[in-house]
């Protein structure tokens, strides 16, 4: 039954990858445009929450994927999937939905941004580290020979970069900046996502003949990484607004780099199948989207209702 899945071929034409590469760094762009210094520099006075996000998203949420990729053994390429899923930074939506769930807005924003700048080193460092660890999968990275240095040079591109111009941009004309990025952001997300919707109506039909494979892990794997975050920031004795913004950023992962990732490093390769890689990545891209509006949808129904109640 993994035979099947780990051979299926992902229809995909290479010359989209380009755009693919521009929509997601001019979402990064229009991100860094509403972060300054001062985000920055707010976050290195409370250490104890930049701490406790950057421990839930690079180091709990990997190790968690670690230990749940040994337990329900997954095919090859399924478990290749999930480490490229947990080692990727958060989200940019997950600023949308940490404001939709009256969580710490500001510091969804800057653990946006400072988790970008780390996860130049830590993506490359935590795909491969766990990806490794586990015999099946350091079996195919020992075929692709992935240069972590080439991985680290399309981060910086894509993300770093992006993310440095933005703030520069913000920095030296605040306004033209925040007029930009109302139109910047929606428009390049929407080109984003008609992107994935072009991918997956080439291969709507092996979506619907593969997602069971896939379909309960990505639900698990995602569930897991909201309670981690969640927890951890209790356990820590963080405020409630806190523990609801480290759970969206932990949950909410961006699976837009992990898809590039895919198509960058993975795609194609002569005598290599992981089509279920790229089946993982692309779900969980639509998946958490929809967790993460029905779980701040229900933060901010609870918080309205205390509310009302007080």
């Amino acid at each position: 039954m993994n035979e099947p899945l780990d051979a299926l071929q992902i229809n995909f034409d290479d010359s989209k990858l380009w755009i693919l590469n521009i929509a997601i760094a001019i979402i990064m762009f229009g991100v860094a445009l509403g972060i300054t210094t001062d985000d920055f520099k707010n976050l290195f006075k409370t250490p104890k929450i930049l701490l406790t996000g950057i421990f839930s998203q690079f180091i709990l949420f990997p190790i968690i994927t670690f230990l749940l990729v040994k337990i329900i053994d997954p095919t090859p390429s399924i478990a290749l999937g999930m480490f490229l899923v947990a080692a990727c930074p958060g989200g940019n939506i997950s600023n949308f939905m940490t404001v939709m769930a009256k969580g710490n807005a500001a510091l969804s924003v800057s653990m946006t941004a400072f988790a970008t700048l780390v996860s130049i080193v830590m993506t490359p460092l935590n795909f491969q580290f766990w990806s490794n660890l586990h015999k099946p999968t350091a079996a195919i990275l020992r075929v692709v020979e992935l240069d972590p240095f080439s991985l680290i040079k399309l981060v910086i591109l894509i993300l770093g970069i992006p993310l440095l111009l933005g703030m520069l941009f913000r920095k030296h004309k605040s306004e033209l900046a925040l007029r930009v990025m109302k139109i910047l952001k929606p428009i390049s997300l929407l080109v984003f996502v008609l992107l994935i919707i072009g991918a997956f109506s080439q291969n709507i039909d092996i979506f619907l003949t593969y997602i069971n494979y896939v379909f309960l892990i990505v639900i698990v794997h995602n569930i897991l990484g909201y309670i981690s975050g969640f927890y951890v920031a209790k356990f820590m004795k963080l405020g409630y607004q806190n523990q609801k913004t480290l759970s969206i950023e932990t949950g909410i992962q961006n699976s837009g780099l992990g898809l590039l990732l895919y198509f960058d490093f993975f795609f194609g390769i002569e005598g290599l199948d992981l089509g279920g890689m790229a089946l993982l990545v692309a779900f969980w891209g639509i998946w958490d989207i929809g967790s993460g509006l029905l779980l701040a949808s229900y933060w901010s129904k609870k918080d309205s209702v205390k509310t009302a109640k007080a």
